[in-house]
């Protein structure tokens, strides 16, 4: 019998949380699902890098110790009232602005990232 998909979405997501930061965590609910669907060239300039869809669930940290990896070289704990002063990227910006005024209702978007950022479908699911 094959787990749901949700349930290895939210699994996966302890997991890499963990591996990442040190910090254990549960999940509590879906807030936003993102798709990237522009086509750009990775670092190499040679490689295509295709649509991304990214889920973004609500998370409580309940254990574990704040630490760095081997994906991650620096991690610290911010102000939610100051948090977005962190952010350079602005597609990762409009999502942490989505969790932060989350009001219930699943957020999908679809945007561009590539010549420049720009919304194509902003809605609640």
């Amino acid at each position: 019998m094959e787990m749901p998909t949700h349930i290895v979405a939210v699994d996966a997501l302890i997991r890499v949380v963990k591996e990442e930061s040190g910090i254990d965590i549960t999940v509590s609910n879906l807030i936003g699902v993102y798709s990237n669907t522009s086509t750009h060239k990775w670092y190499d300039g040679i490689t295509d890098v295709p649509t991304k869809l990214m889920l973004d669930y609500r998370c409580k940290p309940v254990g574990g110790e704040l630490a760095i990896s081997e994906e991650t070289s620096e991690s610290c704990w911010v102000a939610k009232d100051t948090v977005l002063e962190y952010f350079t990227k602005t597609a990762f910006r409009t999502r942490y602005e989505a969790y932060l005024n989350f009001d219930g209702n699943i957020k999908y978007m679809e945007y561009i990232t590539d010549p420049v950022f720009e919304i194509k479908l902003n809605r609640t699911v």
